[in-house]
């Protein structure tokens, strides 16, 4: 009998997948549960898994993109099972210890890898890339290609291309769903909306002088760094709750406010740029915020995101700074109506009281839709978010004892 797999609803909005690579070749044996192949949509990438054992008959090529609801493959759930696995199945239950088992502490086993060999993650992503992996030089033990040597991989940097060549060649390569999906929807955005972008500037002094002092215990008893994200989606939720337009929707000819806030945050994947969300990140601690963008983060570079994590939010957070990025007018993230945009951390002279002094300043800016936010709103929003980070102690505790509240003991 022959059990047709078929491409399955991943999102309502969703109604084709291209098929980013097979697990499994035409004719293998598969078991239940295992993972077929990976595909990929407009917004994620997920598993196709094995619905039975049997014998697996693909019907399509990695790259082509196939409907939702479309048979991708098949399994011949009446197949035997090949010869060779039955006799290492049996060969496993007969074999018996000759002597009562000792347990001894081994080392886990080490396995030597020849130099310039890619680790399964590193070789997808150099293969996306179009680099030959014997033209780096990895930095993992025996030289091993780490999945870090691949995303900073390039192929000037791997010497495919030399400059005193003075080579002509180009390549193309198709364009994935994430990418055409974000494209489209930047395009909209621009064309759609009013987008104005308004800029103020911060200074870090107070945040860093707080996570210099904290840093450590508090890694100590939550497990995760103390970062600036935490900071910022704290002040940036209050400015929500005091300026509602920012964390509110058009719809059509009515505006649909939040009494929440889903903070999204911009983070940069192997395949595009993806925005997972942080739910009600009102209520959370700095603990709660780090975790999420951790785990988020994580799951991000593994293309493990799913389309529940990557909608609904209210208010975006994009990081130009860790690029080194000074200045940006980030683009709204649709249907939101506004976005913030971090950047890097630069010494600059300031006046303080009279005085020139040298101070860590960061630039902010926020991209506002004219339509439904005011002048006096965007900037209002701004200048409280900025007074939230330069005054971090008040921003979290409200005059309380801070290291009971920021350390949540």
């Amino acid at each position: 009998m022959a059990l047709e797999i078929k491409v399955p609803t991943v999102g309502e909005s969703i109604s084709e997948v291209t098929i980013s690579r097979w697990l499994k070749k035409d004719g293998d044996w598969v078991e239940m549960d295992e993972v077929l192949a990976e595909l990929e949509s407009d917004k994620a990438t997920f598993e196709l898994n094995a619905e039975k054992a049997g014998i697996l008959k693909t019907m399509g090529n990695e790259g082509d993109t196939i409907a939702v609801g479309a048979v991708i493959c098949s399994i011949d759930t009446d197949a035997k099972r090949p010869a060779e696995m039955v006799k290492e199945e049996k060969k496993k239950e007969t074999t018996k210890p000759a002597t009562p088992e000792v347990k001894q502490e081994t080392k886990p086993e080490v396995k030597n890898y020849a130099s310039g060999t890619p680790s399964p993650a590193a070789a997808k992503i150099l293969n996306e890339k179009g680099i030959d992996a014997s033209e780096l030089n990895g930095t993992g033990k025996d030289g091993r290609i780490t999945k870090a040597d691949a995303l900073k991989a390039s192929p000037l940097k791997t010497g495919l291309v030399s400059a005193n060549e003075n080579s002509r060649e180009a390549r193309s390569e198709k364009m994935s769903n994430l990418r055409k999906t974000v494209s489209k929807r930047l395009v909209a955005a621009k064309n759609e909306t009013a987008m104005l972008t308004t800029f103020n500037e911060v200074d870090m002094k107070p945040i860093m002088d707080l996570r210099a002092k904290y840093k450590d215990k508090f890694k100590e008893k939550h497990g995760v760094n103390l970062g600036f994200m935490s900071f910022f989606t704290k002040a940036v939720c209050e400015a929500l709750q005091a300026f509602p337009s920012v964390n509110a929707y058009i719809k059509g000819e009515e505006i649909e406010y939040h009494e929440y806030c889903d903070i999204s945050i911009a983070v940069s994947a192997p395949k595009g740029l993806v925005v997972p969300v942080i739910r009600n990140a009102e209520n959370m601690s700095l603990a709660d915020i780090e975790r999420s963008v951790a785990a988020l983060a994580a799951k991000a570079r593994d293309n493990k995101l799913t389309i529940e994590e990557m909608t609904g939010g209210t208010f975006t957070i994009t990081n130009g700074g860790v690029f080194g990025s000074m200045m940006s007018t980030p683009i709204i993230n649709p249907p939101q109506s506004a976005i913030l945009g971090m950047h890097n951390i630069v010494e600059r002279p300031v006046v303080r009281d009279g005085q020139i002094v040298i101070r860590p300043m960061m630039y902010v800016a926020l991209s506002y839709d004219h339509r439904i936010i005011d002048g006096r709103e965007s900037v209002g929003f701004l200048v409280q978010v900025k007074n939230a980070l330069e005054n971090p102690t008040l921003l979290l505790t409200g005059g309380k004892d801070p290291n009971r509240l920021i350390l949540d003991l």
